[in-house]
């Protein structure tokens, strides 16, 4: 005996509504989105994903990229986003970034583009040729530069931290008295000028870090790290004066200290070098594009 039986209306429309929350658990993806800057990258510069979950969300999202796993921030309203560091010494070609989060999983490719760096040979004096650095120092500048604080403290473009003419810029690769240095790339700016001259923040942050030549930084004489946040982190070499102290809270463009030549330099001027996670991406694209 075979029973027939009418679905009511209201009956039909439950049905379809359960199919619908089935399919959108299914594929969870359509969940969220994300979104990738700039979106022609090269070696050095900083990625920025923006990913909009579309619901509630227990925990943040992650991002892996090369193996790495980086942790996003708020934004507000949903939205978090994750600060991913390239370098010269990376291989330019496809890039696989997965993001994971209570909506799903994604997976994008992004190309990232060759980029011409020039080389430039430095001689050290004789009495600086033979520095080695001290596991003083190499400790207190890993241990900063590792730091992930949750608060973002810069707002918008970077500001140039001296007015001196930039004598070196970010990734040259370079022979040191004779001898190439094969894993090595220029891990920022440097701005000529004279002794004493005025170095500022070039955004908000904590002073995380305040090392002198006295006290064993023989390579980066006496050194300022300031710590902006969520991973981005500055610092500040050769000073011939530090004004600021460990914990203290500057605003962008506050003088911190004085230009100088300490540690391993051949003369005045300021290294700044900047941070993601501890790798040291180029500064420019922070100045002029803004990462906000």
């Amino acid at each position: 005996m075979v029973f027939r039986f009418k679905i009511p209306r209201i009956g039909r429309s439950l049905i379809l509504a359960m199919a619908a929350v089935l399919l959108t658990m299914a594929i969870p993806a359509v969940s969220q989105s994300v979104q990738l800057s700039p979106s022609n990258p090269q070696l050095g510069d900083t990625l920025s994903v923006v990913i909009r979950q579309n619901t509630a969300v227990r925990r943040p999202p992650t991002v892996t990229m090369g193996g790495e796993t980086y942790a996003t921030f708020s934004l507000g309203g949903n939205r978090f986003r994750a600060l991913l560091p390239t370098t010269p010494l990376d291989k330019p070609g496809p890039r696989q970034i997965g993001v994971t989060g209570d909506n799903g999983s994604q997976n994008l490719t992004v190309q990232l583009s060759d980029r011409s760096f020039p080389t430039q040979s430095i001689w050290l004096p004789p009495d600086k040729e033979d520095l080695e650095g001290t596991d003083l120092e190499f400790d207190r500048l890993d241990e900063f530069k590792a730091r992930v604080t949750p608060e973002k403290y810069w707002n918008g473009p970077f500001l140039r931290p001296n007015e001196g003419p930039v004598s070196t810029g970010y990734g040259v690769r370079r022979y040191y008295n004779g001898e190439f240095a094969e894993d090595y790339y220029h891990r920022g700016v440097d701005y000529a000028d004279y002794v004493g001259g005025a170095v500022v923040a070039p955004a908000a942050g904590i002073v995380g870090l305040v090392g002198l030549e006295s006290q064993g930084f023989e390579i980066n004489g006496n050194t300022i790290g300031i710590d902006h946040g969520q991973g981005v982190t500055s610092a500040f070499v050769h000073l011939s004066r530090v004004d600021v102290k460990e914990g203290d809270l500057v605003k962008a463009g506050q003088i911190i200290g004085g230009v100088g030549s300490t540690g391993a330099s051949t003369g005045p001027h300021l290294h700044w070098g900047l941070y993601v996670h501890g790798v040291a991406v180029d500064p420019v694209p922070w100045r002029f594009g803004g990462i906000n």
